[in-house]
């Protein structure tokens, strides 16, 4: 073969590699998040069709809120899909303020607006926010900026590592005012899951783990009703009609199930006898409905998520671009550790907290985060595609 016939050939061969690194966003990851998403849209149909019915007398009531909230959510990440990820650096201090902001406006009486003794929610005509839900966007991204620009202290020195988890402490006190635990544990969990794939020394992560974990059990145990969900928890058929109702119908929910289920829509357990069976309990539903195989599914589906994000941020870590590698390991975290305690509650293996299950639950603020974290996710694996790109550009093919 001739010099000329090489070079054509290698540089078609670049070519094809080149339009393959530029060939849109990572389709696998898009199209699994879309499916859980249109999944969730069905199974909240589903599991709210009776209360719907009986509550506002339109059986498709809770469908209509949630399919507002995912076209919003949709659209703000097709937003976030076109904006550079240096943006989030630049913001992420601000983002931070803003969320601490929002966690104390919403505990000023008149603001706030109360739900069944919590002030969790400010309305905005027909609309309401949610702090605690932009906080896990607006903390991920500060947490990733921090850990860029003190880098080597957080690996090497105390005071790197202790800042970041006061502002968090702070954050959470914040959240226990309204009061809203989970997001605390979750918002934990993900903090220091982040700052152990940024360096910190194992020992050190492995003490603050210890006294994270101690203060939130005291936390606990020093509340009355969080007490009392704890020892339902443990023996939830000790108390089947009061304090452990919720929980022993799940399991019962998770029983008639079986390896199949009983089909798509003919769920018992949702007809008035699992309480909030289309937000924090639409886990149980699923698993009656569609059996031990259709939860198995849904277990891989979020696994899949979480992979891709580790992978993300690996590859991201790789080119150098810190700030998008510890991002796209905030996200995965915070999806996996959330997935993991509502699975788990809905399964009697974690204490009743109230969390949603990641773009499936009722719920417009979660929904419309979850989407912009993916959005920024994809962003994210396609920023790297560009940057192999510009590798394969820059590296001159060489001729024998």
């Amino acid at each position: 073969m001739s010099i000329h016939n090489k070079q054509q050939a290698t540089l078609s061969s670049q070519s094809q590699v080149n339009k393959k690194l530029i060939a849109g966003y990572d389709f696998w990851l898009m199209g699994i998040s879309l499916s859980i998403l249109f999944f969730g849209l069905i199974m909240v149909t589903s599991a709210s069709i009776s209360i719907s019915a009986k509550e506002f007398n339109d059986p498709l009531f809770y469908l209509w809120r949630q399919g507002i909230a995912a076209i919003i959510g949709l659209f703000f990440a097709s937003i976030i899909l076109k904006i550079p990820m240096h943006f989030w650096r630049l913001v992420s201090v601000p983002l931070l303020m803003t969320s601490i902001f929002l966690l104390i406006l919403v505990l000023i009486p008149g603001v706030g607006k109360e739900v069944n003794g919590s002030m969790r929610w400010i309305q905005l005509g027909p609309f309401s926010l949610q702090p605690s839900e932009p906080v896990k966007l607006f903390f991920i991204a500060y947490l990733a900026g921090y850990m860029v620009r003190h880098g080597e202290t957080v690996q090497t020195g105390f005071t790197g590592f202790i800042s970041p988890i006061i502002v968090l402490t702070f954050i959470s006190a914040l959240l226990l005012f309204e009061p809203d635990f989970g997001t605390s544990v979750v918002l934990f969990g993900t903090a220091l899951g982040m700052l152990f794939m940024g360096g910190v020394p194992k020992i050190r992560f492995i003490a603050w783990n210890l006294v994270a974990v101690s203060a939130l059990t005291t936390i606990a145990f020093l509340s009355p009703y969080r007490m009392q969900r704890l020892m339902s928890f443990l023996d939830p058929w000790k108390d089947p009609y009061d304090s452990g109702f919720q929980l022993t119908q799940a399991l019962i929910a998770f029983g008639r199930g079986d390896w199949f289920g009983v089909g798509l829509g003919s769920s018992v357990q949702k007809l008035f006898y699992l309480p909030e069976a289309h937000t924090d309990f639409i886990f149980s539903v699923l698993a009656e409905e569609l059996g031990l195989f259709g939860s198995i599914m849904m277990i891989l589906l979020y696994s899949f998520i979480v992979w891709r994000a580790f992978v993300i941020g690996h590859i991201a870590e790789r080119v150098e671009k810190h700030f998008s590698a510890y991002f796209a390991y905030g996200i995965g975290l915070i999806i996996g550790i959330q997935a993991y305690i509502n699975i788990g509650v809905n399964m009697g293996v974690l204490p009743t907290k109230g969390l949603t299950l990641p773009m499936m639950s009722y719920g417009g603020n979660s929904l419309i985060v979850f989407c912009m974290l993916l959005g920024i996710l994809l962003r994210v694996e396609y920023e790297n595609r560009q940057d192999s790109r510009q590798i394969i550009t820059n590296v001159e093919p060489t001729y024998g």
